[in-house]
């Protein structure tokens, strides 16, 4: 439920757009950006802009090409993401806001009950698919294929 004090800390003003972060976010967030590759040219993006561009893209759910020109490119913005996405800095990222908020409200880093309704169960894996198992075709047996091939000739 909204009580006032979640409205006050909820408030977004003095910021460009609503989706940029605060301080206080971006410096939760900041130590878990990794660190520019060793070697090469030095990083010359501002990655807290990165990170507001992603979360403007969230937010709005405006296309990539319709990012304002006050962001970084927009290929660089979506490169990030990407990067971010395979390396598990998001993974990281929302980890630790997760925590963050869990202690905020005076509960414990990990919930100790879960509820899954009838919906949830039903549309469940059952045992999970391997991925190269669904990208095969299915093989016949010899059998089957000599039935179908003597079959065809007759029916001709």
């Amino acid at each position: 439920m909204w009580k006032p004090e979640h409205r006050l800390a909820a408030r977004r003003t003095g910021l460009r757009y609503d989706s940029d972060m605060t301080d206080a976010e971006w410096a939760l967030i900041a130590p878990l950006i990794p660190p520019a590759k060793r070697g090469g040219r030095k990083r010359e993006v501002n990655v807290r802009e990165v990170l507001n561009a992603i979360f403007y893209v969230l937010w709005t759910g405006c296309q990539w090409k319709a990012l304002p020109k006050d962001f970084p490119p927009k290929s660089t913005v979506h490169w990030y993401l990407m990067l971010w996405d395979w390396d598990g800095t998001l993974e990281r990222i929302h980890h630790a806001l997760y925590v963050a908020v869990r202690a905020q409200e005076g509960r414990e880093a990990s919930p100790t009950a879960a509820i899954i309704d009838s919906q949830s169960a039903k549309g469940a894996l059952k045992g999970g698919i391997s991925i190269r198992k669904a990208m095969t075709r299915p093989r016949k047996s010899r059998a089957a294929r000599d039935i179908f091939s003597s079959t065809r000739s007759v029916s001709c």
